[in-house]
């Protein structure tokens, strides 16, 4: 199965590690470091047009993560995770 990221992106849903609220889970000093980590590694894709919502954390084949910054909640992309 795939999960629509928004902004023609679209990822395996096998791949994904986790989904998160941007507002919720950047309160954290961690996930700051997190993000700003992979951002200087060049790992940060954003697919975001307008006021991004959440990050979605991928891990490829061969081992490496990528996090998509995305205009969708959280919520939203839970909802489309789940197959009925």
């Amino acid at each position: 199965m795939f999960l629509h990221l928004g902004q023609l992106t679209v990822v395996r849903t096998d791949t994904v590690l986790g989904i998160f609220d941007l507002d919720n889970t950047t309160v954290s000093r961690h996930t700051r470091d997190y993000l700003a980590a992979a951002t200087k590694a060049g790992r940060v894709v954003n697919v975001s047009m307008e006021l991004p919502k959440s990050f979605v954390v991928c891990l490829d084949k061969e081992g490496e993560q990528t996090v998509y910054i995305s205009q969708l909640a959280a919520s939203t992309l839970m909802r489309r995770l789940v197959v009925d």
